[in-house]
């Protein structure tokens, strides 16, 4: 796996240069120069693409179009300025290239962005040059061999040197590596602001001078002057002398929901209109800046802690917003412990960041979701590098022995099965990718075979046309699930119950068919791997069903003290 530093921050160098390899970005460094190089690769020939198609879209230069794309970008976190910059710097070699009529494969590998290593396949994601590869590069050379350019992409030029993006490169790098708000002033892994690990991903701090005021905790003396669990509920009813939080909370069993997830329950997303010429425009990157500070996550959407309003087409609540609605006094109660490339063999890593207080906290439902990357990797063979059962077994044991030493007696654990992943084949192979709608010329197939050539493929194993190893993948990732499954109906613990919920894919995509939808417009577009936000949602809807039908108990009760609480507070001081 990526360092996944290294792939966000090299962004604003190419537009967001990485886009793809950023789904799969783990853990440990790449010491191979071909995979660490691979994603200035795709982030080259992604923003070439789009400059080439804005000439097509707009009937405008070369010149024009490379300024018109800086022109979208907002001035936050310097990305106007840093996109400027580089269009100062390689904007000229990349006229003379489109002139000679060059197409984005050639320009990167021409400017070395792009490699060819010895005894190593050619990657591209366009079809090849009528005239000989190695003819038709060779050309390209002569025509920018003195450009002063070319020291950049051969010394490995880091955006991050400049200057001006030097800070908040920094910024996001320690979220990424620590996973904790970068802003908490009292440091009790809450915070009161947005991005960098803050309330997109866990309940807002009502108090960010005081460690013992978060989100989750049972009332300081029932909060009869301050709000000490931030659910907003908080002084006396001057009427009889009773606390609200004691009059409307207690006995109705409040618990919040945490999520041990990985860029599906991060909800990794990278809207199409970003990267498709025809569709871009001023307004398209207006939420540019939170997503980068986001890690290109949207936890704030996703299916299980999203407590924003749903921006898909349909209008479905992710499960903390069922939880709140059920029971007003969850309010803000919610966690969001996900990470881009997260498995279960490196969970524990970052499973610390995990905020519960077994002696002050109210209980918690625990979803364990780590749905891909045990099967997933970008490598040529996946096969070695998938996890085994045994090793499944033994990591999942210490993640739930972790949980028991963490988590509030009447807790819940729910471990989730891995989908079957060759509906992504099935279903997008021969459909035509964001980049290549304009042109009818990069298919899903063609994004596919260019990401396992670069070797840093989101799921070689269910992202190929080989299907003897699309195969091999889903049998693994049945066995993980029989794994799961077997933990969850042997083990006990002290603290919590344990369950296991199968993801069923099939399940999610009979829901869509029935409100009308195609099976592939639940795959996110650009990267063609991650559920997206309906899947997302569906998936929310299936897990409530399950719940009420199966095990009620895990949701708690209705509180039948709603509408007095939405009297008195209000939305509760929002999100």
């Amino acid at each position: 796996m990526k360092s996944p530093q290294k792939i966000l921050m090299t962004a604003p160098l190419f537009f967001l240069l990485t886009l793809h390899t950023l789904v799969s970005s783990g853990y440990d460094n790449w010491t191979d120069s071909r995979h660490s190089n691979s994603h200035y690769c795709i982030g080259c020939v992604l923003v070439v693409s789009i400059i080439e198609q804005f000439t097509q879209v707009h009937n405008s230069t070369v010149q024009t179009s490379m300024e018109r794309l800086c022109s979208y970008l907002p001035e936050k976190l310097f990305l106007k300025t840093a996109c400027y910059s580089m269009v100062h710097i390689f904007g000229p070699d990349i006229i003379k290239l489109f002139r000679a009529h060059m197409n984005a494969d050639v320009v990167c590998h021409t400017l070395e962005f792009c490699k060819q290593d010895p005894g190593q396949p050619l990657c591209h994601l366009y079809p090849l040059p009528k005239e000989a590869w190695k003819f038709t590069l060779e050309k390209a050379r002569q025509i920018v061999k003195k450009s002063p350019a070319l020291k950049y992409s051969r010394s490995g030029f880091d955006i991050c040197s400049l200057p001006f993006l030097a800070k908040i490169c920094q910024k996001i790098k320690l979220a990424i590596q620590n996973s904790v708000p970068l802003e908490d002033a009292d440091s009790d892994k809450y915070s009161d602001f947005p991005t960098l690990r803050g309330f997109h991903w866990r309940g807002r701090d009502c108090n960010d001078s005081n460690r013992m005021a978060y989100p989750g905790r049972r009332p300081d003396n029932w909060d009869s002057y301050q709000d000490s669990n931030c659910n907003g509920i908080w002084g006396v009813d001057p009427k009889d002398g009773i606390p609200y939080e004691k009059k409307f909370c207690e006995g109705s069993q409040p618990r919040g929901v945490i999520l041990l997830g990985d860029s599906a329950g991060a909800y990794f997303h990278i809207p199409p209109d970003w990267i498709t010429a025809s569709q871009m425009s001023l307004k398209s990157f207006f939420k540019l800046p939170i997503a980068l500070t986001n890690e290109l996550d949207w936890p704030q959407l996703s299916g299980t802690t999203g407590f924003l309003h749903s921006t898909s087409r349909i209008k479905q609540n992710s499960i903390y917003l069922r939880l709140r609605k059920r029971n007003h006094c969850n309010h803000r109660d919610y966690q969001n412990i996900s990470k881009n490339g997260a498995s279960s063999q490196n969970l524990e890593r970052f499973m610390e960041t995990l905020s519960r207080n077994q002696l002050l906290d109210y209980p918690a439902i625990v979803i364990y979701a780590m749905i891909g990357n045990d099967v997933c990797s970008g490598n040529i063979d996946p096969l070695p590098e998938m996890t085994t059962p045994e090793k499944l077994f033994s990591k999942v044991m210490q993640t739930l022995q972790y949980l028991d030493s963490h988590l509030p007696k009447g807790s819940h654990v729910i471990l989730l099965g891995l989908p079957d992943g060759r509906f992504l084949w099935d279903h997008l192979h021969d459909r035509y990718h964001p980049l290549g709608q304009l042109n009818k010329d990069v298919t899903y197939a063609h994004f596919y075979s260019f990401l396992n050539c670069l070797q840093v493929s989101p799921c070689h194993g269910w992202m190929s046309s080989n299907k003897t190893l699309r195969n091999l993948t889903s049998e693994r990732a049945e066995q993980l699930s029989t794994t799961l499954k077997k933990i969850a109906t042997s083990q006990k613990f002290m603290n919590f119950d344990l369950f296991y919920l199968d993801f069923d894919f099939q399940k999610i995509v009979k829901k869509w068919q029935k409100r009308g939808g195609q099976p592939w417009q639940l795959i996110e577009p650009v990267d063609g791997f991650h559920p997206n936000e309906v899947a997302s949602q569906l998936f929310a809807d299936l897990f409530w069903e399950k719940m009420q039908r199966q095990w009620p108990h895990v949701l708690g009760k209705e509180n039948p003290f709603n509408p007095q609480i939405e009297q008195v507070f209000g939305d509760q001081g929002g999100h």
